[in-house]
């Protein structure tokens, strides 16, 4: 009986050690890569950040569109109040012409990296066909928590600046078309650039410019009464 009852807690114990490493698990946020990305619309400008280790080809596709400008002159399509403003499809959205490049790149497809990480405001939310690994270049940005999301898109980043952009497009006057919401003024993404948060920067350079700069002119100064009448 002993025997039974000490059995009975040691996988009682395991149980507890597995739920408990389970919800350690879940409430790990995804670590956020260096690389950032600016959209600039004409209601404002929205930074992104990505999620490498968790949607690695799926970064390394979208970093590449933006770095080729393929979403420059493109535009959101749908503004779902308080769900999701969704960029175009780059293909269909853009007013300028694609050079070759760019629509090589665009019509590429991701394969679908799907996570245990929630659709909650601020997140980027990969759009897509019935197809599992039909992933373009056209994504969505939360606006709001949407847990029947989960699963079934493939998440690869984050808001990380703009947040007051969003509510701004969350004020553009919309139409239903079917199941879209869709914004009855053009919100367009005029330019986009990228940048590092770990990239080399010039202000310890600088610093040590100046002060020597200035030591060489408190140099010079003394020379010119010690030499000069």
């Amino acid at each position: 009986m002993r025997k039974r009852s000490a059995g009975l807690a040691s996988v009682a114990i395991v149980l507890l050690l597995v739920l408990s490493f389970d919800r350690c698990f879940a409430s790990v946020e995804p670590r956020l890569g260096s690389a950032r990305v600016v959209f600039q619309t004409n209601y404002g400008d929205i930074e992104f950040g990505f999620f490498p280790e968790i949607a690695p080809k799926t970064v390394e596709h979208i970093f590449k569109l933006v770095r080729l400008g393929c979403y420059n002159t493109n535009h959101f399509f749908r503004v779902d109040k308080g769900f999701v403003a969704q960029v175009a499809d780059v293909v269909m959205g853009r007013t300028a012409p694609m050079n070759e490049d760019q629509r090589f790149e665009a019509e590429k497809t991701v394969v679908g990296e799907f996570s245990k990480i929630k659709h909650v405001k601020g997140i980027l939310s990969m759009g897509r066909y019935s197809d599992p690994d039909s992933a373009s270049s056209s994504f969505s940005i939360l606006l709001g928590d949407a847990p029947h999301l989960d699963g079934e898109y493939a998440i690869f980043g984050v808001v990380t600046k703009g947040f007051d952009t969003l509510k701004r497009l969350e004020e553009v006057p919309t139409r239903r078309e079917g199941i879209f919401v869709m914004p009855t003024e053009r919100i367009t993404i005029l330019s986009t650039y990228f940048y590092d948060e770990e990239g080399e920067s010039c202000e310890r350079e600088k610093s040590i410019l100046k002060r020597r700069l200035s030591e060489s002119a408190i140099e010079v100064e003394r020379q010119r009464m010690k030499c000069l009448p």
